[in-house]
């Protein structure tokens, strides 16, 4: 096989690639939605723990969820968000803990960081299609 130097390879983190023979790619789109899992039969899929008595695994009652890339991409926003506010959070504690108030422009800063999560997370779940999701940007714009 050989790879087209004029064929651009999808994004793996949106899509399902396959190399095709003739050195070109197939992408498939990856669920944007939440989905419940089944199993090969087409049954219900649910979370499975290790029992000690029958030394085996076991089914709970939680269902299995595959997370699509709204979800995943809304963890991602959290987890920026909260890396970025976490420079700050010591002033939350300090306030908290001995009153001390917050200077004005971190609370101002923190606002807007949270104003941009708020904002980002409603534009990715409001997405219909893959190419709007990669459109959006992931990382804290303040």
């Amino acid at each position: 096989m050989f790879i087209r130097q004029d064929e651009i390879r999808p994004d793996d983190r949106y899509y399902w690639v396959t190399a095709n023979p003739d050195g070109s790619y197939t992408g498939v789109p990856k669920e944007l939605e939440d989905r419940e899992a089944v199993d090969e039969n087409g049954d219900p899929a649910y979370v499975k723990v290790y029992d000690e008595a029958t030394k085996s695994m076991v089914n709970t009652t939680k269902r299995l969820i595959n997370k699509g890339l709204k979800s995943n991409h809304i963890a991602q926003v959290k987890h920026n968000t909260n890396m970025t506010l976490a420079q700050t959070d010591w002033y939350v504690i300090r306030k908290a803990e001995r009153n001390v108030d917050i200077p004005a422009d971190v609370a101002t800063y923190r606002a807007a960081v949270v104003a941009w999560a708020t904002a980002t997370e409603a534009s990715i779940t409001a997405v219909t299609t893959v190419e709007q999701l990669k459109a959006i940007n992931l990382g804290v714009a303040i």
